[in-house]
């Protein structure tokens, strides 16, 4: 049991949950718009993630820490490092143009992570009420813009509709952790529960969610993706509800990272 208990909390912590998750957002565009499966780019993906979610997570605490750190923050280094080399090797295959494409939001997380703001000693991440927007970006560039961009036969509408979605569902499945931290951060950062309140904050995730649902309508004229995404509309209406300061370990970090998995997994089947 102890052993699972560790295995659980290392899949956690080295951020291949998250990575999945995002893995699954951009099967999910691929799956929407019928594109063929694309082997370089998805694992570039996934593998850019766990390297940069590592990155961002761990950097401060390993320059810090660098002598005395646990054996699990080790491993997870050696982790993370292999997985930049899996990142590096499938960028490899992938071309140019698209590289390019990525480079400004591989830039975004890189001053996510990296301090440059008032005599370097600020980064994005210290800015609470631009965090979100951030974090929403970077996702809905990599799984839904750079998918679809370079596809000349996608009407460019409903690129930028689904991007729009994209964009919101991001900041909806990111409310949650904010929710939580708001016992841990700064008043300073201003994040939106220390701005409108927790309630309040659920209200704004509410009528975001609606405005996902009307744009599915339009995105989307195939019924039973509608009917999926509706349960999807419900899941993430329940665990926003009932997201509140003092929850549990993993309700954010596993439970509402999951839902993208989910997502994908119900349009597979």
């Amino acid at each position: 049991m102890n052993f699972l208990n560790t295995l659980f909390r290392f899949y956690i912590n080295s951020s291949i949950h998250v990575a999945l998750a995002v893995y699954a957002l951009l099967r999910v565009t691929e799956l929407y718009f019928r594109l063929p499966y694309n082997e370089p780019l998805d694992y570039f993906v996934f593998y850019g993630t766990i390297t940069g979610y590592n990155f961002v997570k761990y950097a401060g605490i390993a320059k810090l820490h660098h002598l005395s750190l646990t054996q699990n923050l080790k491993l997870i280094q050696v982790f993370s490092l292999i997985c930049f080399g899996l990142m590096v090797f499938y960028a490899a295959q992938l071309q140019l143009k698209t590289m390019l494409f990525f480079f400004p939001f591989g830039v975004l997380t890189l001053l996510y992570a990296v301090p440059f703001l008032k005599a370097f000693s600020k980064n994005l991440r210290n800015i609470g009420s631009l965090k979100i927007i951030i974090v929403a970006l970077v996702w809905t560039g990599v799984t839904a813009i750079i998918p679809l961009i370079d596809n000349p036969n996608i009407d460019s509408t409903k690129i930028i509709l689904y991007s729009v979605q994209r964009f919101l569902l991001v900041i909806i499945l990111t409310l949650p952790f904010d929710i939580r931290d708001l016992q841990f951060d700064k008043r300073k950062l201003q994040t939106i529960p220390q701005i409108l309140g927790v309630e309040r904050t659920k209200k704004l995730g509410f009528v975001l969610l609606t405005l996902t649902m009307l744009i599915e309508f339009f995105v989307t004229p195939n019924q039973s993706v509608k009917v999926i995404y509706i349960l999807v509309f419900l899941i993430l209406t329940f665990l926003l509800q009932r997201a509140k300061r003092k929850q549990s370990a993993y309700y954010a970090s596993f439970w509402v990272e999951s839902l993208p998995i989910l997502w994908w997994v119900l349009l597979i089947l």
